[in-house]
């Protein structure tokens, strides 16, 4: 039994806003390109959602496709965005690799997102987060699509009794109550206050996570 650190990637970890554009662009040409789409690129429509599982992505953005077609443009965009970070165009937040150092010394860490496994992997790799986290779950190995799902799954097999959620979104804070974990939001790009304010903490910058976290430590009773 342990006390675990489970993190969102994208908008947590990740600056997904970096590759997003151009990789939601490129995908949205390869569409009118081949006339299956007319007019500007969604882009606002996709920040309002992120977060959400990325079937419920393509219903939002192509309402009136196939699922085929829905199914194609993810393909396309997946490994548009797998590019950009290959690329060296996305980053993490600023101070996240020497805060998961300093909490992975005392907890182990975890990955839980909405992303599909090869472009969490890219990151990982890319980044070598390796290092620190002891394991990655998408929610591609959930039927439900459901994130509270996805952290329930990761309880069970990592024999985790207490610990923290990390994360922007509703998804993230609903995981960590449904599983009766600590809910920390971040306060960065595509945080919306009414979703984070529900969260047990805020924080405004990822070093923050250190001092919160360490007051549920058990103090150590000296003989």
């Amino acid at each position: 039994m342990q006390t675990a650190i489970i993190f969102d990637m994208d908008g947590t970890l990740f600056q997904t806003n970096l590759i997003l554009e151009p990789a939601l662009e490129r995908t949205f040409e390869y569409l009118r390109q081949n006339n299956l789409w007319s007019g500007a690129t969604p882009i606002e429509k996709y920040r309002e959602i992120m977060g959400v599982p990325l079937n419920v992505v393509w219903k939002s953005l192509c309402p009136d496709h196939s699922d085929k077609i829905r199914e194609k443009s993810n393909h396309y965009f997946q490994a548009a965005l797998i590019e950009e970070i290959r690329q060296g165009n996305g980053a993490l937040y600023e101070n996240v690799l020497p805060t998961l150092q300093s909490l992975s010394e005392s907890y182990p860490l975890f990955i839980a997102s909405n992303g599909e496994t090869p472009y969490l992997q890219a990151i990982i790799s890319t980044y070598n987060l390796e290092r620190w986290i002891k394991g990655c779950y998408s929610i591609d190995i959930i039927p439900s699509k459901n994130k509270s799902h996805l952290v329930e799954r990761i309880k069970k097999e990592q024999d985790i009794v207490n610990g923290f959620v990390v994360g922007d979104r509703a998804s993230d804070i609903n995981a960590a109550t449904d599983n009766n974990l600590i809910a920390i939001a971040v306060n960065f790009d595509f945080a919306q206050l009414e979703e984070i304010k529900k969260a047990h903490h805020t924080v405004e910058q990822f070093p923050q996570l250190i001092d919160i976290i360490n007051t549920y430590r058990t103090p150590t009773v000296e003989a």
